[in-house]
């Protein structure tokens, strides 16, 4: 009798939209969240935004190709499995790929969705055992801490890492609260064991309770097998529990339980399960009032907030934001397989005094769209386009400055990237960081096809 494989988040990555479809369809049969892109730079940002546990990327791609890809999720995700796509006769390319540490290969035309239902099931099955041994290796991180509000956080988390205690991460989004703690893994006497991470705004309350304290064979319609949840696995390491005020209340009970006592049972299961883990939470909601409001249980915010560290904002901390943006260019640089162009005065001017509500997360979007538009060796106030927040006027907000207006470098933002991406509308949208529907909105407006 054959078992289902553990459902997993597949990034899928070609420039061929039947490829892309066939493997897509494949391993959504078997219940995986699937995510597609057209091209590398494409599945670097949906990387960058959330991980995955396999990404199965083809080779030949026009822009970013699948050995960039390749080489930047080496770096910045080890513990990501990958499998590449060749044509036939480019068995090179692919032994290349499997000295960088890449899962397997596939040659096209593909086989069976079997043989890749399969392939993927491998891949997940090496990534929980890498997991238990906790032999992937520590991910670069940028979180910058020239600002003294951050040389504060640094040594808040240099201080707090050599012990067992608990921490409670607090912060607007985008202000590196996952890079933060997986700083705070990797200076604790754990880091060689595994660092877990699961966040609980983006999974429905069930499928949730399954990835945390995985089920037993037949403990639900679906459940084909045993699995071991992410509580399981990161047992001897750190769990990162990411934007925890969004727990449903019969979650955070279960939630304290673990805490408490470090004892759980598997869906459907009867016997307890001891773990010894380092528990490191998030949030960008306010707790304490949430408490207050009834909506977050009292006595798991003071079982969380053992050791709370704020992470401020990019406008609290504006000597960070040029050098932060240098880096953030180089790696963006190396992602596209292109020599890191230079910010010009003004252009760090500009960055230096924009609001960045989005805080990091924004600023890398910006300069994403900055390098799409610059020709050259220099990115400059010309090239830049800042969003308005939701305050400002239409107009001016992220006006370029001297004759150019906000609407006409969108509109040429929109155009350069359409025509980068080959009018994949759906991959523009992605590039730019904006929604499919407001890409239509704006197509529409400036009349662009």
């Amino acid at each position: 009798m054959t078992t289902k494989p553990r459902r997993g988040r597949v990034l899928v990555v070609d420039d061929e939209e039947g490829v892309r479809t066939f493997v897509a369809e494949s391993l959504e049969r078997d219940g995986h969240e699937v995510v597609m892109a057209a091209h590398g730079g494409e599945a670097l940002r949906a990387a960058h935004e959330e991980p995955f546990d396999v990404v199965i990327t083809d080779l030949k791609m026009p822009e970013v190709d699948g050995m960039t890809v390749v080489r930047t999720l080496r770096t910045e995700q080890p513990d990501v499995e990958i499998v590449v796509l060749t044509a036939h006769g480019d068995v090179a390319s692919a032994v290349e790929a499997m000295k960088l540490g890449v899962y397997d290969y596939l040659q096209k035309p593909l086989p069976s969705p079997a043989a890749v239902r399969d392939l993927v099931k491998g891949a997940l099955a090496r990534r929980e055992e890498l997991a238990v041994k906790g032999d992937a290796p520590a991910p670069r991180m940028t979180l910058g801490f020239g600002a003294a509000s951050m040389k504060a956080v640094a040594a808040a988390l240099e201080k707090v890492a050599k012990s067992g205690a608990t921490v409670l991460l607090q912060g607007e989004s985008g202000t590196g609260k996952e890079v933060a703690a997986r700083l705070l893994h990797a200076s604790s006497p754990r880091a060689p064991r595994p660092f877990v991470a699961i966040n609980c705004a983006v999974l429905t309350e069930h499928l949730l309770e399954s990835e945390l304290f995985g089920h037993e064979k037949g403990a639900f319609t679906g459940a084909h097998a045993q699995r071991r949840g992410r509580i399981e696995l990161a047992d001897g390491g750190t769990f990162f529990l990411d934007e925890v005020g969004e727990l449903r209340p019969a979650l955070q009970a279960k939630l304290l339980r673990v805490l408490e006592e470090r004892t759980f049972e598997r869906l459907g299961g009867s016997t307890s399960i001891e773990v010894d883990v380092r528990w490191v939470a998030a949030t960008h909601r306010d707790l304490r009032a949430m408490v207050k409001e009834g909506t977050f249980r009292e006595d798991l915010y003071h079982r969380l907030a053992v050791f709370p560290i704020r992470l401020p904002p990019l406008r609290e901390r504006r000597e960070d934001i040029v050098p932060l943006a240098e880096t953030l260019v180089a790696e963006l640089a190396a992602a596209a397989g292109r020599k890191p162009p230079r910010l010009d005065d003004a252009m760090k001017a500009r960055l230096a005094e924009a609001p960045w509500p989005g805080n990091v997360r924004e600023l890398r979007n910006t300069l994403e769209r900055a390098m799409i538009l610059a020709d050259g060796a220099v990115l400059g106030e010309e090239h830049l386009w800042i969003e308005p927040s939701v305050d400002d006027e239409p107009a001016g907000a992220g006006a370029p400055g001297g004759d150019g207006s906000l609407a006409d470098l969108e509109r040429e933002t929109i155009a350069k990237t359409l025509a980068a991406v080959g009018g994949n509308r759906r991959a523009a949208a992605a590039k730019l960081g904006i929604g499919l529907r407001t890409l239509y909105d704006k197509l529409k407006k400036y009349g662009l096809r």
